[in-house]
């Protein structure tokens, strides 16, 4: 489900992420940990930090490892806790099995944990058997936002898939992202998508140096626009 309104999600490795990204016009973070990794649960303590810099929504990633499929799932589901404990409200996770298939037990079990707060399923649907049917399916587990690019290779090979979930008229809002181009916003806008996922896009040092406020501001004007 799209909303007329331009989203910007940003992602955020600590504090001083958070604050300038809001900076720049952010409308939400994404906060994670080892983009080494694609983005793995951050600390306790990174959580703590960016909650008290920030006013922004932050979504809080819940991931144990590189692939798609939970490590240990009762491990997930205790830092999970342990997240909410420390204040966290929203949050991205995503789960396949062996088939490729959409990993329902694993996420309603992480589900059932978050009694109704938000949650966004990540770009594990991009490798998924289908990914169409597979967004169909997301809408019956409760997510309200699916970050997709269409293909594993990212953006530039899945504008095809992506301008087809646009079309969808209800379900979990789609959130464009992985490997994002400023180019490919018009064209994506035009098709019906209305929120929009950075990370290397904002941050020319890489992933060692700090968001850089004046790039977000510039997205945040591009798909606001």
């Amino acid at each position: 489900m799209s909303s007329k309104t331009g989203l910007l999600e940003v992602i955020a490795l600590n504090a001083v992420d958070a604050e300038r990204a809001q900076e720049g016009g952010a409308d939400r973070l994404e906060l994670v940990s080892d983009m080494a990794s694609d983005g793995l649960t951050p600390s306790l303590e990174t959580v703590r930090d960016v909650l008290g810099a920030t006013d922004l929504p932050v979504r809080v990633m819940v991931r144990d490892n590189m692939s798609f499929a939970p490590g240990d799932l009762d491990g997930l589901r205790a830092e999970t806790a342990r997240l909410i404990d420390a204040g966290a409200r929203e949050f991205v996770f995503g789960f396949l099995d062996a088939e490729s298939e959409i990993d329902v037990d694993s996420c309603e079990t992480l589900v059932k944990d978050l009694d109704g707060l938000p949650w966004t399923f990540h770009r594990a649907i991009d490798r998924a058997r289908d990914p169409l049917s597979a967004y169909d399916q997301l809408a019956a587990l409760g997510c309200d936002t699916v970050l997709a690019a269409g293909h594993p290779h990212g953006v530039a090979h899945g504008l095809s898939v992506l301008q087809q979930l646009a079309r969808r008229t209800d379900g979990p809002q789609l959130l464009v992202g992985g490997g994002l181009r400023a180019q490919q916003v018009h064209l994506l806008r035009a098709g019906g998508v209305r929120a929009f996922h950075i990370g290397s896009a904002v941050r020319p040092g890489g992933w060692d140096a700090a968001v850089d406020a004046a790039g977000v501001r510039e997205w945040a004007a591009l798909v606001k626009s």
